[in-house]
This record gives structure tokens, C-alpha cells and sequence, in this order.
């Protein structure tokens, strides 16, 4: 095992065998850990693969060809299954925090993960996703609800997204999607209809003008802190996600993002949804979801923690904004 990540695997092991009164009541305190070494999810990581009709399209694949740490790392990976014709259809490989262990919507916890990207990346105008986190969604919710946080990929460049309940700008939409915002201000999509906006909140190196065409207005409900660095770009090799997440979707929400130990980004503001029937937990998910497409696309995924500790994730206590 990595030395970085020992303390976490000790620690969650340590969970796993004797609970305290007090974590056993609460989930957000758990420090969780899966190097995916074994032929199965490690029982201190809490992570399933959800195996229903969402995802046929899907393989898991526990290997050691590919790997960051250790002996071993998930291969995750999709094939063309949806037909032309079927609306809303999706194809995704997806792991899943285990439902009794997950924190809860008003807490603040971080996660981490590594992820590299197979041959081919996929390079086209489509919707790809690699990470997200949501709000549970009971019975009597009605609507869509996109992830609150998610990693994307679209024409091969790497982006995150940060998702909350519509807030109606002080001006009228702007229509010139090459507009920038000024410094109080973040490019979102508004999207009434649904009741929700996508803010645009961080991108890799190679984004460029022709990117995030859907990002035409701005908003001051969601802030931005750049902290001088980009994204990684798909084709960099293996990426290490160090990510803190705190909705607030009254504008208390809270995301910090670190990759390969650089601070890319602060978030705070309206951050999720507040709808009636939505329940009381925040969950995250990684691996290959899409749209329908023709093509196989892989990948690799390894050294999954999280913790109420940034320290417990991100392999640089020093760096850690919260401590």
C-alpha cells in the first residue's frame, strides 16, 4: 500500500471492525478506504456496483494491469446498448456508496479517488460523466435532478459543473455565449423550465472559446476562487481527485477541488436542490455514464477514500484549506 494512504486504510479498517456509539449514528464521521486490491469491494470502503436494468451496458472488472497503488484498481467500462429511437436512454458502469453509510445533505465531507482514461477518449460532442454527486430523491419528488457536482468531459477536455435551483439573474439572459463574466460573476446555463442552473466551474487547459456554448448567462449566486490552476487534461495519465462537498442550496454550499495536489478551485454559494420529496443525504457515484453512443469507453479507477477529514484524503496535509 501507498505510505500516503496508509493512515486512511488503517483508519477505516479500524471503523469497519469497532463503532463507536456516536460514529454508528453517524455516517459523515466514518473514514472509508478502497485500493481495490482484492477480487471484490473492500468492506472498508462501503462501495457496491449497482447491478439493474440502468446498467446493462456496463462491465466491472477488479485487475491488476492497470493500476496507481497497490496490486490492483477497477476497470469500469460501457458499450453501445441503447437503440436510436429510445429517448432518455443512458449507459453507465457506476459504483455507489452504500446507502446506510451515506452523509447527510448538510454536512460537509471529503472525497478522493484517482481515475485514468482508456484509449480511445472519447473525443466528440456528447454528454460524458466520470464523477457526480446528488441529493437523494424520495418517492413524491418530482422532476429530473441533475448531479449537484459533477466531472465532465465533452469534445475530450475535462470540466466540473456545479448544479443548484434556478435563481433569477438581475438582467435578462445573455445571448452571446462569448460574453465573459465580470469577477463577481460565474458563466451558467439557466435552465427555468426545470427549475434548476448549471454553473461552469472549472475546465483543463484546453478549453477554449468553442467550449461551454451552453454557459450564455451569469450569475453572482454562485462564486468562484480560482487558485491559479487548470484541470489535468484526459490524456495526462492517472488523476487524483481530492474533493470537499457541502451543499447549500440556500448559498451556504461549499466545494473545494484539489487534482494531483494542486488546488484548482473554491465554490461557495447555492450549491443543490431544495425540492419538496428530496431526502435527507448527499451520495457520490464514479464511472463511465453517457449518452448513447457507438464506441467502448474504459476507465480506470483506483484509491477511493473519504473522510470528515481533509488530511484523511488528500495525500498533503499541508495543502488542506480546512482543517
Amino acid at each position: 500500500m501507498n505510505a500516503r494512504y496508509a493512515l486512511p486504510a488503517i483508519l477505516a479498517c479500524t471503523c469497519t471492525c469497532v463503532l463507536t456509539p456516536a460514529m454508528a449514528e453517524d455516517p459523515a464521521q466514518l473514514v472509508l478506504h478502497d485500493g481495490f486490491d482484492g477480487t471484490d469491494f473492500a468492506p472498508s470502503g462501503r462501495l457496491y456496483y449497482r447491478d439493474n436494468s440502468e446498467q446493462k451496458a456496463g462491465k466491472v472488472e477488479f485487475q491488476s494491469e492497470v493500476k496507481r497503488t497497490g496490486t490492483g484498481a477497477l476497470k469500469l467500462s460501457v458499450k453501445p446498448l441503447c437503440q436510436p429511437d429510445k429517448a432518455n436512454c443512458s449507459e453507465r458502469a457506476e459504483i455507489w456508496e452504500r446507502t446506510k453509510y451515506r452523509v447527510p445533505y448538510d454536512q460537509g465531507v471529503w472525497y478522493g479517488f484517482s481515475v485514468k482514461f482508456a484509449s480511445p477518449i472519447p473525443a466528440g460532442d456528447h454528454r460524458y460523466l466520470i464523477a457526480q454527486w446528488k441529493r437523494e430523491i424520495g418517492p413524491k419528488a418530482k422532476g429530473d435532478f441533475s448531479p449537484f457536482l459533477a466531472l465532465r468531459l465533452n469534445n475530450g477536455k475535462l470540466f466540473a459543473t456545479v448544479e443548484t435551483n434556478y435563481v433569477a439573474p438581475p438582467t435578462t439572459e445573455v445571448s452571446d455565449a462569448t460574453k465573459k463574466c465580470d469577477d463577481s460573476q460565474t458563466p451558467v446555463w439557466f435552465r427555468s423550465d426545470t427549475n434548476q442552473m448549471r454553473a461552469l466551474v472549472a475546465t483543463d487547459r484546453n478549453w477554449g472559446k468553442e467550449d461551454g456554448k451552453e454557459f450564455t448567462g451569469c450569475t453572482g449566486a454562485i462564486t468562484i476562487t480560482n487558485r491559479g490552476n487548470k484541470l489535468p487534461t484526459p490524456d495526462s495519465g492517472w488523476i487524483d481527485f481530492a474533493i470537499y462537498s457541502k451543499p447549500g442550496p440556500d448559498g451556504t454550499g461549499h466545494i473545494e477541488i484539489f487534482a494531483n495536489d494542486k488546488w484548482i478551485v473554491t465554490v461557495k454559494g447555492h450549491i443543490g436542490h431544495a425540492d419538496k420529496g428530496l431526502g435527507k443525504n448527499q451520495y457520490f457515484k464514479f464511472g463511465p455514464y453517457r449518452a448513447a453512443d457507438t464506441t467502448e469507453w474504459t476507465l480506470y479507477y483506483d484509491d477511493f477514500r473519504r473522510s470528515p477529514r481533509c488530511a484523511d484524503v488528500l495525500s498533503d496535509a499541508n495543502l488542506c484549506p480546512l482543517k
